[in-house]
């Protein structure tokens, strides 16, 4: 519900959404499933850690980028980011890009975020966190508006010029009473259907502000709403669409295909079952070798 996002299928579009669980990335995927040629052209922004899940592999063949995590490495990884978008990004034509701004899972970033909230006068908020803003700024001066031209990496030809984000596209995601699905309820599926809501508000890159200080309020903004949406929401059930959308489509269910998702799920069960396969023969290895 929310914006209309035709505009936005066949172009260029940087996704923003707020992260509560790891049942974030297959609902996106499971509704980026339904849209024609959407999600095979998504690269996807996640933490380093899933380059060695079973699926990992893949991610790495579809040159999806992996950002580390921690003070330490936060600005190499940013500039690794940049120079991914430079070398894979726009040679391999993209369309969607996916980040998650919060840089973590919202039990996780809670508390840390209300402290430096608390200590530098911002919001105090509960259902999102105050998301960073780097990734972001690194996004928009690589391949935003302005583009190639604010750096050195690369010459501006009319290729760059044509791969230029023209959207950014802010996803709020929306549990049933602020409890999302975990993994052992994805794997085992052991909890009771429910109805996930996301929420789609749509802006032009030309109409987001540049310059640092002014993108960061921008963004501080959009999560402030989505505090207040969530807020909403968990109290009523309901989104106010009409104070967040000058003109909403109306809700719909988003409809899967059941032959793709069988053949998706058989695939990722045959890769689980070949990658234990392969630890099992090197630890057998291993084991032949020390005795």
């Amino acid at each position: 519900m929310g914006d209309d996002i035709t505009e936005c299928l066949e172009e260029k579009t940087l996704i923003i959404a707020n992260h509560q669980s790891t049942a974030d990335v297959p609902l996106l995927m499971a509704v980026f499933n339904t849209k024609k040629a959407v999600l095979s052209n998504i690269m996807w922004i996640m933490d380093r850690l899933f380059k060695y899940t079973n699926f990992g592999i893949v991610s790495v063949i579809h040159q999806d980028f992996f950002i580390m995590a921690g003070k330490k490495s936060r600005e190499q990884s940013l500039q690794d980011l940049i120079k991914h978008l430079l070398k894979s990004y726009i040679p391999r034509d993209r369309k969607w890009m996916v980040l998650f701004p919060e840089g973590g899972f919202l039990r996780k970033r809670k508390a840390v975020s209300q402290r430096f909230a608390a200590k530098n006068n911002l919001p105090v908020l509960n259902n999102v966190s105050l998301p960073r803003v780097g990734a972001l700024q690194a996004i928009m001066h690589t391949v935003g508006p302005q583009g190639v031209a604010n750096n050195n990496l690369n010459p501006v030809d009319d290729n760059i010029k044509k791969n230029k984000l023209g959207w950014i596209l802010d996803i709020t995601i929306a549990y049933p009473k602020g409890e999302p699905l975990d993994l052992p309820a994805i794997i085992l599926g052991h909890k009771s259907p429910c109805k996930t809501t996301l929420f789609y508000r749509l802006y032009r890159c030309s109409e987001v502000p540049q310059e640092t200080e002014a993108l960061t309020q921008w963004l501080y903004k959009r999560f402030e709403e989505k505090e207040k949406i969530l807020d909403s929401f968990y109290k009523t059930g309901n989104i106010p669409v009409e104070q967040y959308s000058s003109n909403p489509i109306p809700p719909h269910v988003i409809a899967q295909d059941c032959l793709r998702f069988l053949i998706l799920h058989v695939f990722f069960i045959t890769s689980t079952y070949v990658h234990l396969q392969m630890f099992m023969a090197a630890y057998e290895y291993y084991n032949y070798l020390m005795y």
